[in-house]
């Protein structure tokens, strides 16, 4: 239950929804927008393949440590407030970025961006969900919410590659300027205002340190073949990723309101989820920084055409996440999760065969077969991490399998610049751009296959088991159904 205040008028619940997925899509579409104009960064910019990982990373690194806290915080001081605070800050950093001097100025606008970005999905999800009380209402919202990533997904590409190559980079972050304005006048003149009851204490060491373990391990793994991975810079990075984790473990059970509640993680099909998630999202951010350059720069395809070859990636996601939702409420997790982890897997397979002359149907083909397995993937994640949960914490479970999500985008872009950057190198002549990405292809298909192992592991009688025994930690009885699957989360 949520306070609402300051409602001045008729509350109109479909308004509120559209401003919500205004967020949604300029959030969305940012990041693969972002993507198809990589290639165009890199000539205009100079930048070195690390460059390109940071351009990425530092948003996704950024809005994966302030997730929960931007939850928090909404709680706390007012969902609409936040809502606005981050959508003005969003449309700032979109301006600031277009006008970035160099990469240097552009990655720190990113991170700007990133700042904003985690006040916004996640706080529009609290707001929609406290706007339709009524469960089939909510049901209709949140699908509603979930298309809106399909048709975002869809346009990113095919806007982004259209406006890189008539206009140049900068004219990508344009888009945002006219939609951040509009919603931020839209929230102030239709969206009630709601905080929680009792908003959930800060926790602010926990959080430096998540953003410490993360910052360093990201660093260290795109920086580590410029700098070599035995130099004094890079073994600190690794080491403070190594004493973060060990000094939020030994810390966090101590705090009465801890950042993360290490005891979720005693129940089978949680741990599952959060594994899930980074090995999902890995796979998929990799999958679209290889195949930008991929496209471009081995292939000579122009930005706009390289984002109508990717469209099947898209459509065939918007088409496998309601069937998903649909086979989680008749059969549970399971069927999506092994028939996903299928699919990303045997996507990833035919890539480890990737040269520069392979036919650009066989590439259509894998990219529609990766958005299935995906499609069908995203949805159970956070089903399976509420599943059982009481009812109190479902939605905490629910806030950090979204962090896990954004873990997983940013190690994926950290890895497969870094895996190709080294296979290339050891290569004789030059190196071979589609060759050096065989190695993170492989790891994709370890990926998928550990999404499958979990999908098992996560459904069984072992699982149930562990939910029941966590439920007794936490001193509650379990919640039973958990919150409708189809609930997306999407900041990068």
């Amino acid at each position: 239950m949520s306070t609402a205040v300051g409602l001045r008028g008729p509350l109109r619940p479909n308004l509120v929804l559209a401003i919500c997925c205004l967020s949604l899509l300029m959030v969305s579409m940012d990041s693969t927008i972002v993507n198809v104009a990589l290639p165009a960064l890199r000539r205009d910019l100079g930048a070195a393949t690390s460059g390109l990982q940071w351009v990425i990373d530092a948003y996704t690194m950024v809005v994966a440590s302030l997730l929960m806290l931007s939850g928090s915080l909404a709680d706390r001081f007012g969902r609409r407030r936040t809502f606005q605070i981050g959508m003005a800050v969003f449309t700032l950093a979109s301006a600031l970025c277009s006008a970035a001097p160099g990469l240097s100025s552009l990655i720190a606008f990113r991170m700007l961006q990133a700042i904003g970005a985690s006040m916004l999905n996640p706080v529009a999800m609290s707001i929609i969900t406290n706007t339709f009380i009524e469960p089939k209402a909510r049901a209709r919202a949140i699908g509603a919410w979930g298309a809106v990533v399909g048709i975002s997904m869809a346009l990113g590409p095919l806007v982004g590659g259209g406006l890189t190559q008539a206009i140049g980079w900068r004219s990508i972050f344009w888009i945002n300027l006219p939609i951040g304005a509009a919603a931020i006048v839209l929230a102030q003149r239709f969206v009630p205002e709601s905080k929680a009851p009792r908003a959930r204490p800060f926790d602010p060491v926990g959080q430096l340190l998540v953003f410490a373990a993360l910052a360093s391990l990201t660093y260290a793994v795109i920086e580590g073949p410029n700098h070599g991975w035995s130099s004094p810079l890079i073994t600190t990075l690794f080491a403070t990723t190594a004493g973060a984790v060990i000094t939020l473990v030994l810390y966090e059970p101590r705090q009465r309101a801890p950042f993360i509640d290490l005891r979720f993680f005693g129940s089978v099909p949680f741990s599952s989820a959060t594994v899930i998630a980074v090995c999902a999202f890995a796979a998929f951010s990799g999958f679209l920084f290889l195949n930008a350059l991929y496209l471009q720069e081995v292939r000579g395809l122009p930005a706009f055409q390289t984002g109508l070859y990717t469209l099947p990636l898209a459509l065939m996601m918007m088409a496998c996440a309601p069937i998903s939702g649909r086979l989680i409420g008749r059969y549970g997790s399971r069927p999506s999760l092994l028939l996903g982890g299928i699919a990303m897997a045997t996507s990833a397979l035919l890539l480890t065969r990737l040269d520069g002359t392979m036919s650009l149907a066989t590439l259509v083909f894998d990219y529609a077969i990766f958005g299935i397995g995906f499609g069908l993937v995203n949805p159970p994640i956070t089903n399976t991490a509420v599943s059982g949960m009481p009812l109190a914490q479902a939605g905490l479970a629910a806030a950090v399998a979204s962090t896990s999500r954004q873990v997983g985008a940013s190690l994926g872009v950290a890895l497969s610049g870094t895996i190709t950057s080294v296979g290339a190198h050891r290569q004789t002549g030059g190196g071979d751009f589609s060759a050096a990405t065989h190695a993170f292809w492989w790891l994709v298909v370890g990926c998928g296959v550990a999404v499958i192992v979990l999908g098992l592991l996560s459904t069984g009688s072992w699982a149930a088991a562990s939910v029941r025994r966590i439920a007794a930690f936490l001193d509650e009885a379990p919640s039973g159904e958990p919150p409708p699957p189809a609930t997306p989360n999407h900041a990068r």
